[in-house]
């Protein structure tokens, strides 16, 4: 009968609890994964995959991939980061190539590599 199409609304990186802090000068090797929101201000050489996002701080380096829902990069990224949300700040860095529904870069912000972009998932829900 009818339809009515809305998107899919991603929660705000901002508004969730950071459960996970790599500080400043500390260094991890190898794979890092978790369901909830990290914070990384530190060096991480391996992929990091994350449920709900990333928050790569101003002294944050990571060397390997990216893969969650939202990222917010104000640090460095060598790597393929594929997130459905991201914001590069100005000072962020990413070198690689980005998979990403949505994008946000500051005036300042470097970004050498591929770009993908899909279109918004839609969810169509028939009323009677």
């Amino acid at each position: 009968m009818f339809k009515k199409t809305k998107q899919t609304q991603l929660p705000d990186i901002n508004q969730q609890e950071i459960s996970t802090l790599i500080g400043d000068g500390f260094v991890l090797n190898g794979e890092l994964t978790g369901a909830s929101v990290i914070r990384i201000d530190g060096k991480v050489t391996g992929n990091v995959k994350t449920g709900n996002g990333i928050i790569l701080g101003e002294k944050g380096i990571i060397i390997g991939d990216i893969e969650t829902t939202s990222a917010i990069i104000y640090g460095t990224v060598n790597g393929k980061v594929k997130v459905s949300q991201l914001e590069i700040k100005k000072t962020g860095k990413v070198n690689g190539d980005i998979k990403t529904e949505t994008l946000e870069i500051e005036l300042g912000a470097q970004y050498n590599g591929n770009l993908e972009m899909k279109k918004l998932i839609h969810v169509e829900e028939k009323t009677v």
